[in-house]
Protein backbone atom coordinates (compact mmCIF):
# COMPACT_ATOMS: atom_id res chain seq x y z
CA UNK A 1 0.00 0.00 0.00
CA UNK A 2 0.77 3.76 -0.30
CA UNK A 3 1.10 4.22 3.72
CA UNK A 4 -0.28 6.94 5.13
CA UNK A 5 0.10 10.48 5.94
CA UNK A 6 1.77 11.10 9.50
CA UNK A 7 1.71 13.66 11.85
CA UNK A 8 5.27 13.13 13.15
CA UNK A 9 8.50 13.59 11.49
CA UNK A 10 11.73 11.68 11.66
CA UNK A 11 15.34 11.44 11.19
CA UNK A 12 16.69 8.87 8.36
CA UNK A 13 20.31 9.55 9.56
CA UNK A 14 21.28 8.59 13.14
CA UNK A 15 24.37 10.42 14.75
CA UNK A 16 25.45 13.70 13.00
CA UNK A 17 28.40 12.00 12.24
CA UNK A 18 26.17 9.72 10.19
CA UNK A 19 24.43 13.07 8.95
CA UNK A 20 27.38 14.35 7.42
CA UNK A 21 28.36 11.83 5.23
CA UNK A 22 24.86 10.30 4.42
CA UNK A 23 22.56 13.41 4.40
CA UNK A 24 18.98 12.28 2.43
CA UNK A 25 17.73 15.70 1.62
CA UNK A 26 14.05 16.36 0.09
CA UNK A 27 13.76 18.15 -3.02
CA UNK A 28 15.09 21.24 -3.25
CA UNK A 29 12.64 23.58 -2.15
CA UNK A 30 12.16 25.54 1.35
CA UNK A 31 8.40 23.99 2.28
CA UNK A 32 7.46 20.61 3.75
CA UNK A 33 7.35 17.31 1.57
CA UNK A 34 7.54 13.73 2.48
CA UNK A 35 8.40 10.48 1.14
CA UNK A 36 6.14 8.03 0.00
CA UNK A 37 6.48 4.32 1.02
CA UNK A 38 4.99 1.72 -1.34
CA UNK A 39 5.65 -2.04 -1.59
CA UNK A 40 4.30 -2.22 -5.61
CA UNK A 41 5.90 1.31 -6.50
CA UNK A 42 9.17 0.38 -5.07
CA UNK A 43 9.20 -2.89 -6.78
CA UNK A 44 8.49 -1.29 -10.02
CA UNK A 45 11.71 1.51 -9.41
CA UNK A 46 13.40 -1.72 -8.59
CA UNK A 47 12.71 -3.28 -11.76
CA UNK A 48 13.14 -0.21 -13.62
CA UNK A 49 16.82 0.68 -11.62
CA UNK A 50 18.58 -3.00 -10.95
CA UNK A 51 19.97 -3.65 -14.65
CA UNK A 52 21.08 -0.27 -15.01
CA UNK A 53 22.76 -0.75 -11.38
CA UNK A 54 24.40 -3.34 -12.19
CA UNK A 55 25.80 -2.82 -15.84
CA UNK A 56 27.37 0.55 -13.52
CA UNK A 57 29.32 -2.12 -11.40
CA UNK A 58 27.18 -0.74 -8.45
CA UNK A 59 25.52 -2.80 -5.79
CA UNK A 60 21.93 -2.54 -6.36
CA UNK A 61 21.21 -3.84 -3.02
CA UNK A 62 23.58 -0.68 -1.59
CA UNK A 63 21.73 2.10 -3.35
CA UNK A 64 18.10 3.30 -1.83
CA UNK A 65 15.75 5.18 -4.12
CA UNK A 66 13.33 7.03 -2.67
CA UNK A 67 9.67 8.47 -3.80
CA UNK A 68 9.46 12.23 -3.04
CA UNK A 69 5.57 13.23 -2.69
CA UNK A 70 6.09 16.40 -4.79
CA UNK A 71 4.41 17.16 -8.49
CA UNK A 72 7.29 18.97 -9.75
CA UNK A 73 9.86 17.51 -12.41
CA UNK A 74 13.05 16.01 -10.45
CA UNK A 75 15.37 13.82 -9.92
CA UNK A 76 18.64 13.71 -7.94
CA UNK A 77 21.06 11.77 -6.09
CA UNK A 78 23.04 12.39 -2.88
CA UNK A 79 26.16 11.28 -0.92
CA UNK A 80 25.34 7.78 0.85
CA UNK A 81 24.05 6.05 -2.14
CA UNK A 82 20.47 7.79 -2.02
CA UNK A 83 18.52 8.53 -5.36
CA UNK A 84 15.61 10.57 -5.34
CA UNK A 85 12.46 10.40 -7.94
CA UNK A 86 9.39 13.09 -7.52
CA UNK A 87 5.95 11.29 -7.92
CA UNK A 88 5.76 14.58 -10.55
CA UNK A 89 8.42 13.33 -12.69
CA UNK A 90 6.61 9.56 -12.50
CA UNK A 91 2.90 10.57 -13.20
CA UNK A 92 4.31 12.71 -16.15
CA UNK A 93 6.63 9.61 -17.53
CA UNK A 94 4.51 8.37 -20.98
CA UNK A 95 6.51 5.07 -20.46
CA UNK A 96 8.77 3.25 -18.44
CA UNK A 97 11.91 4.12 -20.48
CA UNK A 98 11.77 7.57 -19.89
CA UNK A 99 11.93 7.15 -16.29
CA UNK A 100 14.71 4.66 -16.72
CA UNK A 101 16.69 7.31 -18.69
CA UNK A 102 16.87 9.15 -15.66
CA UNK A 103 17.55 6.80 -13.56
CA UNK A 104 20.34 6.09 -15.72
CA UNK A 105 21.44 9.52 -15.74
CA UNK A 106 21.58 10.05 -11.83
CA UNK A 107 23.46 6.39 -12.26
CA UNK A 108 25.84 8.06 -14.06
CA UNK A 109 26.58 11.34 -11.66
CA UNK A 110 26.92 8.38 -9.16
CA UNK A 111 29.36 6.07 -10.60
CA UNK A 112 31.27 9.06 -12.41
CA UNK A 113 31.82 10.11 -8.82
CA UNK A 114 29.88 13.54 -8.59
CA UNK A 115 28.96 13.46 -5.47
CA UNK A 116 32.35 14.39 -3.76
CA UNK A 117 31.45 18.15 -4.47
CA UNK A 118 27.99 17.84 -2.70
CA UNK A 119 29.76 16.13 0.34
CA UNK A 120 32.50 18.43 0.27
CA UNK A 121 29.20 21.55 0.23
CA UNK A 122 27.50 19.76 3.15
CA UNK A 123 30.70 19.71 4.79
CA UNK A 124 31.04 23.18 5.17
CA UNK A 125 27.23 23.66 6.24
CA UNK A 126 26.23 24.07 9.84
CA UNK A 127 24.93 21.10 11.55
CA UNK A 128 21.57 22.48 11.90
CA UNK A 129 21.53 22.84 8.29
CA UNK A 130 22.22 19.45 7.38
CA UNK A 131 19.42 17.83 9.86
CA UNK A 132 16.75 20.22 8.67
CA UNK A 133 17.76 18.26 5.25
CA UNK A 134 17.38 15.18 6.14
CA UNK A 135 13.94 13.28 5.26
CA UNK A 136 12.48 11.71 7.54
CA UNK A 137 10.47 8.12 6.60
CA UNK A 138 7.60 5.99 8.92
CA UNK A 139 5.20 3.89 8.11
CA UNK A 140 3.49 3.82 11.08
CA UNK A 141 -0.38 3.68 12.29
CA UNK A 142 -3.18 5.37 9.95
CA UNK A 143 -4.45 8.97 10.56
CA UNK A 144 -7.80 9.79 9.45
CA UNK A 145 -6.37 10.66 5.74
CA UNK A 146 -5.63 7.50 4.30
CA UNK A 147 -3.00 8.21 1.63
CA UNK A 148 0.46 8.53 0.45
CA UNK A 149 2.62 8.62 3.36
CA UNK A 150 5.97 8.45 5.25
CA UNK A 151 6.81 11.06 7.87
CA UNK A 152 7.05 14.51 7.37
CA UNK A 153 10.35 15.97 6.18
CA UNK A 154 11.24 19.91 6.31
CA UNK A 155 14.14 21.88 5.56
CA UNK A 156 14.53 25.31 5.83
CA UNK A 157 17.48 25.85 3.52
CA UNK A 158 15.79 25.65 -0.32
CA UNK A 159 17.68 27.90 -1.97
CA UNK A 160 20.99 26.53 -0.09
CA UNK A 161 19.79 22.80 -1.11
CA UNK A 162 19.70 23.96 -4.68
CA UNK A 163 23.41 25.41 -4.94
CA UNK A 164 24.29 21.82 -2.97
CA UNK A 165 23.12 19.56 -5.84
CA UNK A 166 24.12 21.88 -8.74
CA UNK A 167 25.96 20.01 -10.85
CA UNK A 168 28.34 22.00 -13.58
CA UNK A 169 27.39 21.53 -16.85
CA UNK A 170 30.68 19.37 -17.59
CA UNK A 171 28.91 16.95 -14.92
CA UNK A 172 26.22 16.91 -16.84
CA UNK A 173 27.07 15.87 -20.21
CA UNK A 174 29.35 13.46 -18.69
CA UNK A 175 26.40 11.75 -16.53
CA UNK A 176 24.67 11.89 -20.05
CA UNK A 177 27.20 10.02 -21.55
CA UNK A 178 27.61 7.48 -18.99
CA UNK A 179 24.00 6.92 -19.08
CA UNK A 180 23.34 6.35 -22.29
CA UNK A 181 26.48 3.84 -22.17
CA UNK A 182 24.52 1.68 -19.54
CA UNK A 183 21.33 2.05 -21.62
CA UNK A 184 23.18 0.58 -24.38
CA UNK A 185 24.49 -2.18 -22.24
CA UNK A 186 21.10 -3.27 -21.07
CA UNK A 187 20.16 -3.20 -24.77
CA UNK A 188 17.50 -0.25 -23.93
CA UNK A 189 16.89 3.04 -26.23
CA UNK A 190 18.19 6.30 -24.98
CA UNK A 191 14.73 7.57 -26.81
CA UNK A 192 13.43 8.11 -23.50
CA UNK A 193 15.91 9.94 -21.92
CA UNK A 194 15.40 12.59 -25.01
CA UNK A 195 11.70 12.75 -24.58
CA UNK A 196 12.28 13.82 -20.94
CA UNK A 197 14.85 16.40 -21.84
CA UNK A 198 12.23 17.26 -24.67
CA UNK A 199 9.94 17.95 -21.50
CA UNK A 200 11.82 20.08 -19.82
CA UNK A 201 13.28 22.34 -22.94
CA UNK A 202 10.21 24.24 -22.71
CA UNK A 203 10.34 25.14 -20.25
CA UNK A 204 14.05 27.03 -20.63
CA UNK A 205 12.29 30.06 -21.64
CA UNK A 206 10.05 30.69 -18.47
CA UNK A 207 11.36 32.41 -15.23
CA UNK A 208 13.08 30.65 -12.66
CA UNK A 209 10.22 30.45 -10.27
CA UNK A 210 8.07 28.66 -12.92
CA UNK A 211 10.85 25.76 -13.92
CA UNK A 212 10.55 22.56 -12.56
CA UNK A 213 13.49 22.08 -10.11
CA UNK A 214 15.40 19.84 -12.35
CA UNK A 215 15.86 22.67 -14.62
CA UNK A 216 17.61 24.21 -11.70
CA UNK A 217 19.93 21.74 -10.63
CA UNK A 218 20.49 19.94 -14.15
CA UNK A 219 21.61 22.71 -16.25
CA UNK A 220 19.67 21.80 -20.00
CA UNK A 221 21.58 23.47 -23.07
CA UNK A 222 21.07 22.79 -26.41
CA UNK A 223 24.69 20.82 -26.78
CA UNK A 224 23.37 18.17 -24.14
CA UNK A 225 20.13 17.84 -26.56
CA UNK A 226 21.90 17.27 -29.39
CA UNK A 227 24.03 14.90 -28.12
CA UNK A 228 21.49 12.77 -26.90
CA UNK A 229 19.64 13.34 -30.15
CA UNK A 230 22.89 11.61 -32.05
CA UNK A 231 23.62 8.84 -29.58
CA UNK A 232 19.80 8.36 -30.47
CA UNK A 233 20.16 8.29 -34.17
CA UNK A 234 22.74 5.98 -34.13
CA UNK A 235 22.54 3.52 -31.23
CA UNK A 236 21.40 -0.16 -32.53
CA UNK A 237 19.00 0.03 -29.64
CA UNK A 238 17.07 3.16 -30.25
CA UNK A 239 13.70 1.42 -31.49
CA UNK A 240 13.87 -1.30 -28.34
CA UNK A 241 10.63 -1.23 -26.68
CA UNK A 242 9.64 -1.63 -23.27
CA UNK A 243 8.93 -5.23 -22.36
CA UNK A 244 5.07 -5.41 -21.81
CA UNK A 245 5.57 -6.56 -18.66
CA UNK A 246 7.25 -3.11 -17.48
CA UNK A 247 4.68 -1.29 -19.46
CA UNK A 248 1.45 -2.71 -17.32
CA UNK A 249 4.08 -1.80 -13.68
CA UNK A 250 3.71 1.40 -15.25
CA UNK A 251 0.26 2.04 -15.72
CA UNK A 252 -0.48 0.79 -12.17
CA UNK A 253 2.49 2.76 -10.94
CA UNK A 254 0.51 5.53 -13.12
CA UNK A 255 -2.66 4.26 -11.29
CA UNK A 256 -2.16 4.12 -8.06
CA UNK A 257 0.00 7.46 -7.76
CA UNK A 258 -3.09 9.08 -9.04
CA UNK A 259 -5.59 7.38 -7.39
CA UNK A 260 -3.75 8.31 -3.62
CA UNK A 261 -2.64 11.99 -5.09
CA UNK A 262 -5.26 13.30 -7.41
CA UNK A 263 -8.81 14.58 -6.01
CA UNK A 264 -11.54 12.10 -6.64
CA UNK A 265 -13.11 13.72 -9.78
CA UNK A 266 -9.86 14.39 -11.47
CA UNK A 267 -9.18 10.99 -11.15
CA UNK A 268 -12.55 10.03 -12.35
CA UNK A 269 -11.55 12.35 -15.61
CA UNK A 270 -8.57 10.45 -16.09
CA UNK A 271 -9.99 6.83 -15.46
CA UNK A 272 -13.34 6.80 -16.09
CA UNK A 273 -16.12 4.44 -15.70
CA UNK A 274 -16.25 3.02 -19.18
CA UNK A 275 -12.85 2.33 -18.30
CA UNK A 276 -12.45 -1.02 -17.64
CA UNK A 277 -8.58 -2.00 -17.78
CA UNK A 278 -7.32 -3.04 -14.43
CA UNK A 279 -5.23 0.35 -13.80
CA UNK A 280 -8.51 2.10 -14.55
CA UNK A 281 -10.40 0.20 -12.26
CA UNK A 282 -7.30 0.12 -9.99
CA UNK A 283 -7.26 3.72 -9.71
CA UNK A 284 -11.01 4.29 -8.92
CA UNK A 285 -10.69 1.92 -6.13
CA UNK A 286 -8.02 3.75 -4.11
CA UNK A 287 -9.63 7.49 -4.70
CA UNK A 288 -13.17 5.98 -3.43
CA UNK A 289 -11.31 4.29 -0.36
CA UNK A 290 -9.60 7.84 -0.16
CA UNK A 291 -13.33 9.81 0.31
CA UNK A 292 -14.56 6.80 2.33
CA UNK A 293 -16.32 5.26 -0.29
CA UNK A 294 -15.56 1.50 0.77
CA UNK A 295 -18.53 -0.42 -0.53
CA UNK A 296 -17.75 0.54 -3.89
CA UNK A 297 -13.82 0.39 -3.33
CA UNK A 298 -14.39 -3.40 -2.57
CA UNK A 299 -16.18 -4.35 -5.24
CA UNK A 300 -13.55 -2.72 -7.59
CA UNK A 301 -11.11 -4.66 -5.63
CA UNK A 302 -12.71 -7.95 -5.64
CA UNK A 303 -13.14 -7.71 -9.25
CA UNK A 304 -9.86 -7.15 -9.84
CA UNK A 305 -8.76 -10.39 -7.56
CA UNK A 306 -11.54 -11.94 -9.86
CA UNK A 307 -9.41 -11.80 -12.50
CA UNK A 308 -5.74 -12.00 -10.74
CA UNK A 309 -6.63 -13.78 -7.45
CA UNK A 310 -2.76 -14.54 -6.40
CA UNK A 311 -1.65 -10.44 -7.54
CA UNK A 312 -0.11 -9.52 -3.57
CA UNK A 313 -0.37 -6.15 -3.94
CA UNK A 314 -4.28 -6.32 -5.07
CA UNK A 315 -4.57 -8.42 -2.01
CA UNK A 316 -2.32 -5.76 0.32
CA UNK A 317 -4.76 -3.04 -1.12
CA UNK A 318 -7.96 -4.63 -0.10
CA UNK A 319 -6.32 -5.70 2.92
CA UNK A 320 -5.39 -1.99 3.28
CA UNK A 321 -9.07 -0.74 2.57
CA UNK A 322 -10.37 -3.24 5.32
CA UNK A 323 -7.52 -2.55 8.28
CA UNK A 324 -8.01 1.00 8.10
CA UNK A 325 -12.03 0.98 8.80
CA UNK A 326 -11.54 -1.44 11.59
CA UNK A 327 -11.50 -5.23 9.85
CA UNK A 328 -9.00 -6.58 11.32
CA UNK A 329 -10.41 -10.07 11.05
CA UNK A 330 -10.64 -9.97 7.08
CA UNK A 331 -7.57 -7.64 6.65
CA UNK A 332 -4.69 -10.35 8.20
CA UNK A 333 -5.49 -13.04 6.19
CA UNK A 334 -4.86 -10.67 3.22
CA UNK A 335 -1.98 -9.65 4.90
CA UNK A 336 -0.79 -13.03 5.00
CA UNK A 337 -1.65 -13.60 1.70
CA UNK A 338 0.09 -11.16 0.33
CA UNK A 339 3.64 -12.18 2.61
CA UNK A 340 3.35 -15.36 1.10
CA UNK A 341 3.41 -14.43 -2.70
CA UNK A 342 6.46 -11.67 -1.99
CA UNK A 343 8.03 -13.11 1.14
CA UNK A 344 11.00 -11.05 0.50
CA UNK A 345 9.16 -7.74 -0.03
CA UNK A 346 10.15 -5.51 3.72
CA UNK A 347 7.59 -3.24 4.05
CA UNK A 348 5.10 -5.95 3.57
CA UNK A 349 6.24 -8.28 5.85
CA UNK A 350 6.31 -4.42 8.06
CA UNK A 351 2.79 -3.98 7.48
CA UNK A 352 1.45 -7.76 8.32
CA UNK A 353 3.94 -7.12 11.70
CA UNK A 354 1.77 -3.85 12.42
CA UNK A 355 -1.52 -5.44 11.87
CA UNK A 356 -0.56 -8.25 13.77
CA UNK A 357 -0.09 -6.37 17.00
CA UNK A 358 -3.28 -4.21 16.22
CA UNK A 359 -5.09 -7.34 16.82
CA UNK A 360 -3.78 -7.11 20.52
CA UNK A 361 -3.87 -11.42 19.99
CA UNK A 362 -1.37 -12.85 21.88
CA UNK A 363 -0.68 -15.80 19.34
CA UNK A 364 0.25 -13.10 16.96
CA UNK A 365 3.04 -11.58 19.05
CA UNK A 366 5.69 -13.92 17.67
CA UNK A 367 5.31 -13.98 14.03
CA UNK A 368 5.07 -10.08 14.26
CA UNK A 369 8.83 -10.21 15.69
CA UNK A 370 9.78 -12.35 12.93
CA UNK A 371 8.32 -10.18 10.06
CA UNK A 372 9.40 -7.06 11.88
CA UNK A 373 12.75 -7.93 12.20
CA UNK A 374 13.13 -9.34 8.53
CA UNK A 375 12.17 -5.49 8.18
CA UNK A 376 14.20 -4.02 10.34
CA UNK A 377 17.29 -6.14 8.71
CA UNK A 378 16.13 -4.58 5.06
CA UNK A 379 15.10 -1.05 5.76
CA UNK A 380 17.24 -0.17 9.88
CA UNK A 381 16.81 3.46 8.71
CA UNK A 382 13.17 3.29 9.25
CA UNK A 383 12.19 4.85 12.84
CA UNK A 384 8.57 3.19 12.84
CA UNK A 385 9.90 -0.67 12.17
CA UNK A 386 11.70 -0.15 15.15
CA UNK A 387 8.79 1.33 17.30
CA UNK A 388 6.86 -1.33 16.35
CA UNK A 389 9.38 -3.99 16.99
CA UNK A 390 10.10 -2.67 20.40
CA UNK A 391 6.31 -2.83 21.05
CA UNK A 392 5.91 -6.07 19.97
CA UNK A 393 9.37 -7.15 22.25
CA UNK A 394 7.60 -5.68 25.29
CA UNK A 395 4.43 -7.71 24.62
CA UNK A 396 6.66 -10.95 24.76
CA UNK A 397 8.43 -9.85 27.72
CA UNK A 398 11.33 -9.35 26.23
CA UNK A 399 12.22 -6.13 27.79
CA UNK A 400 16.01 -5.82 27.16
CA UNK A 401 15.28 -6.59 23.27
CA UNK A 402 12.79 -3.65 23.42
CA UNK A 403 14.98 -1.20 25.35
CA UNK A 404 17.37 -2.26 22.29
CA UNK A 405 14.54 -1.45 19.35
CA UNK A 406 14.38 1.55 21.23
CA UNK A 407 17.46 2.71 20.98
CA UNK A 408 17.52 1.84 17.12
CA UNK A 409 14.64 3.95 16.70
CA UNK A 410 16.09 6.66 18.72
CA UNK A 411 19.37 6.50 16.57
CA UNK A 412 17.07 6.56 13.45
CA UNK A 413 15.30 10.00 14.11
CA UNK A 414 18.44 11.11 15.47
CA UNK A 415 18.27 11.47 18.77
CA UNK A 416 21.35 10.52 20.16
CA UNK A 417 20.55 11.12 24.10
CA UNK A 418 17.45 8.71 23.79
CA UNK A 419 19.77 6.15 22.10
CA UNK A 420 22.53 5.92 24.83
CA UNK A 421 19.32 5.89 27.53
CA UNK A 422 18.04 3.24 25.94
CA UNK A 423 20.96 1.12 24.94
CA UNK A 424 21.73 1.17 28.32
CA UNK A 425 19.10 0.10 29.66
CA UNK A 426 19.00 -2.95 26.89
CA UNK A 427 22.81 -3.83 28.10
CA UNK A 428 21.52 -4.03 31.87
CA UNK A 429 19.20 -6.97 30.52
CA UNK A 430 21.64 -8.47 28.09
CA UNK A 431 24.30 -11.43 28.51
CA UNK A 432 27.72 -9.93 28.53
CA UNK A 433 29.04 -10.21 25.10
CA UNK A 434 26.37 -11.63 23.01
CA UNK A 435 25.36 -9.88 19.79
CA UNK A 436 22.92 -8.02 21.18
CA UNK A 437 24.62 -6.50 23.70
CA UNK A 438 27.76 -5.65 21.66
CA UNK A 439 24.95 -3.98 19.13
CA UNK A 440 24.05 -1.83 22.14
CA UNK A 441 27.87 -0.90 22.57
CA UNK A 442 28.07 -0.41 19.22
CA UNK A 443 24.64 2.29 19.38
CA UNK A 444 26.50 3.81 22.57
CA UNK A 445 29.52 4.11 20.62
CA UNK A 446 28.32 5.77 17.49
CA UNK A 447 26.08 8.12 19.82
CA UNK A 448 27.98 8.85 22.69
CA UNK A 449 29.28 12.05 23.78
CA UNK A 450 32.55 13.46 24.54
CA UNK A 451 32.42 12.77 28.60
CA UNK A 452 30.73 9.18 27.88
CA UNK A 453 28.74 10.61 30.79
CA UNK A 454 25.59 8.13 32.18
CA UNK A 455 22.33 9.72 30.02
CA UNK A 456 20.09 8.54 33.64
Amino acid sequence: MINRLLARAGCLAGAVAAALVQPLPAAAQGRGLSLIRDAEIEATIRAYAEPVFKVAGLDAAAIKVHLVNDNSINAFVTPGMNMFINTGLLIRADTPNQVIGVIAHETGHIAGGHLVRIQDELRNATIQSILAMIAGIGAGVATGNAGVGAGTMMMGQGMAMRNVLKYSRTQEASADQAGMGFLDDTHQSARGMLQFFEKLESQMLLNTSSQDPYLQTHPLTRDRVDSVQQHVDHSPYSDAKDPPDLVEKHRRMLAKLKGFLWPLDQVMLAYPKTDTSQPARYARAIAFFRVSRMKEALILMDSLLKESPDDAFYIEQKGQILFQNGRLADALPLYQRAVEIRPHEALLRQELGQVQLETEDQRYVKPAIANLEFAAGMQANDPDVWRLLAIAYGRDGQLAMSALAQAQQAMAAGDKKEARLQARRAQKGLPSGSPAWMQADAIISAAGGPDGEDDE
